[in-house]
């Protein structure tokens, strides 16, 4: 690694996905005469958005209304959401929707020309718009030609953030990067920054997550000293193919296709979550009801089925079947061939004619790095958008085509708010950022290339796995005491052994080896916040299901978890911060055909 580079910006952009790219256009149209900078680990394109399926809520319809939208986010958030946060989401939605189709985003059609929304788990209404089901590829794309036109947009492609740079008086001026193709460590600065670094699914081993979605930025600001809020809740989605863990999207149920058992029974019915209509009933499919049930809920019916021993065996573990065959041929082509093109390719099947074995997988963290109403973190000048934030728009479930909204909605706010917070503090000293950044590069160096004594140390594949076990194991869809507490043991036992890592390869050009031993570290910090998150909430609520406290206790836990970093790599300090009520107070969360806002 040679000398560090340093370069000078106005706003520093960390991650290239939906979030990062709406952040910079939001920037220059605040200030076009500002210097944005985008720092990625792939090239945009590659961003996890890309591979969204199934589309983007927002009210559109004439019998939809805002209140409709926030009720169903809150009640899907087992009211963990904060409500003056879901206010503003869902009414910035449709603005932001019908922006992104002026930017190039082509929504599919009713046959008058209107926008087409299909039905989508937990959603009373049907508001999800979708460009086929290929939603994130088309909105990612859209994001990304809109960049282009900004001469003020830098990207920095391939370079991996690996710390905050603070300046003296604690504000946030930037990061340190590593330049894949060369090795090199670059300060790049700013006056302030914007984490849009996605997830960290790769915490599972079973996920839909792609290799990238390591939870870097949530552990940048977790060691910059940035709480973890919420980290307990991760969403299992409940149609993913067994081996793989490839998505099948929830668009195919909102299209109609339903789950049955081994024995062919629509097997939700015996699960509170209402009582199944034939597939030829033109009220089929049901908003709100069985297959349209929110995720947490559907993923927890698919292990109860297992342990009664009504699922489907199959050479890569228990599964359900997805059946779309009602749906005929046209339909399926039409409204979700990617559908079809995933099942024929990666399970050899053709949904056409045969059902598809699914089964629950990872698939989103609702937890992230804790912002406030305006996307800022507690670190002046460092703000946070998208999957590796939490707002909280999502609580303890995130009900699916949210996200693709939120990386907009909020990707958008943290831009502005950025933007203006750069134009009142525009000085920094430049010399301390790059020492800094020195300190980096020489503790990389230190790390990972220099001891002698590694040679026959921990490898990453092996530290890696054991990590997936243990977080499969112990914070999977049911958790408890026992099975927490074995997992928080491993993790720190994994960290001990991380000290002693052996790298084969020491070259500097795309050192593949270097770049997963950086993602573990990020990994074992943020599986850290989640097991010991979990083991501290003792109750039962949305997507964290405790086997030894089964129900939800609002008197002790209608409350926000606050992870917060220990230098000396011990147990994370866990708070908790109040739940913002405006008018929707703590109800039962049902589901079924009656369910939904309650209107006098």
């Amino acid at each position: 690694m040679s000398h560090v580079s340093s370069h000078h910006h106005d706003v520093v952009i960390i991650g290239g996905g939906g979030a990062g790219l709406r952040a910079a256009i939001a920037i220059a149209e605040e200030n076009p005469d500002f210097s944005v900078a985008c720092v990625s680990k792939v090239y945009p394109m590659r961003s996890h958005t890309v591979t969204a399926e199934g589309g983007a809520a927002a009210v559109i319809k004439d019998n939809d209304s805002l209140e409709d939208h926030i009720y169903d986010t809150v009640s899907g958030a087992d009211w963990l959401a904060d409500q003056d946060a879901v206010e503003y989401f869902v009414n910035r939605a449709p603005e932001e929707m019908i922006q992104l189709e002026h930017w190039g985003c082509p929504w599919s059609r009713r046959p008058d020309g209107t926008v087409q929304v299909r039905p989508f788990g937990g959603m009373k209404i049907e508001r999800t718009w979708f460009a086929a089901d290929k939603t994130g590829f088309h909105m990612l794309h859209s994001l990304f030609q809109t960049t282009l036109k900004y001469g003020n947009i830098v990207r920095y492609d391939e370079h991996f953030a690996t710390k905050l740079l603070l300046d003296d008086e604690g504000r946030c001026r930037g990061c340190a990067a590593i330049e894949l193709r060369t090795g090199t460590v670059r300060a790049v600065l700013g006056k302030s920054v914007i984490i849009c670094t996605g997830g960290a699914g790769k915490a599972f081993p079973f996920t839909t997550n792609g290799a990238i979605k390591t939870g870097d930025g949530m552990a940048m600001a977790y060691r910059a000293g940035v709480a973890l809020k919420d980290m307990e809740f991760i969403q299992y989605h409940p149609t993913g193919l067994p081996g793989t863990g490839i998505l099948i999207t929830e668009a195919s149920r909102g299209e109609g296709g339903i789950l049955v058992n081994r024995d062919g029974r629509r097997y939700l019915q015996d699960y509170d979550l209402g009582q199944p209509l034939e597939v030829d009933d033109p009220r089929h499919p049901q908003t709100r009801t069985m297959e349209l049930g929110p995720r947490d809920k559907l993923s927890q019916c698919f292990i109860k089925e297992m342990w009664a021993g009504r699922t489907i065996k199959t050479k890569d573990g228990d599964a359900v079947h997805l059946d779309l065959r009602h749906l005929g041929e046209k339909k399926i082509d039409k409204r979700i061939p990617f559908v079809r093109e995933l099942a024929r390719s990666y399970a050899g099947i053709d949904p056409v004619y045969q059902p598809i074995p699914v089964r629950p997988v990872v698939h989103y963290v609702m937890g992230g790095i804790d912002v406030d109403s305006d996307s800022a973190t507690n670190i002046p000048g460092l703000y946070a958008a998208g999957e590796c934030a939490c707002v909280s728009i999502n609580g303890a479930n995130r009900l699916g085509s949210n996200s693709l909204t939120e990386l907009l909605v909020f990707g958008g706010q943290a831009g502005t708010h950025a933007a203006r917070f750069a134009m009142d503090h525009p000085d920094y000293d430049v010399s301390g950022l790059v020492a800094q950044a020195d300190d980096e590069r020489d503790r990389i160096r230190r790390t990972y290339f220099s001891s002698p004594a590694k040679s026959g140390g921990e490898r990453i594949a092996v530290l890696r796995k054991e990590l997936h076990d243990s977080m499969e194991e112990g914070a999977g869809i049911y958790r408890d005491a026992d099975s927490l507490e074995a997992t928080c043991n491993k993790i720190a036992e994994l960290w001990e052994r991380y000290a002693n890592i052996a790298l084969d390869d020491h070259t500097n050009s795309f050192n593949t080896e270097l770049t997963a031993a950086l993602e573990l570290s990020s990994l074992l910090d943020v599986a850290q916040s989640m097991a010991h998150s979990a083991m501290e909430r003792t109750e039962s609520r949305g997507s964290h299901q405790r086997l030894d406290h089964p129900e939800r206790n609002d008197d002790d836990f209608l409350a926000h978890s606050l992870a917060f970093h220990r230098e000396d790599g011990s147990a994370p300090r866990i708070e908790y911060s109040p739940v913002t009520i405006t008018k929707w107070p703590p109800g039962a969360r049902t589901y079924g055909a009656d369910s939904g806002l309650k209107r006098e």
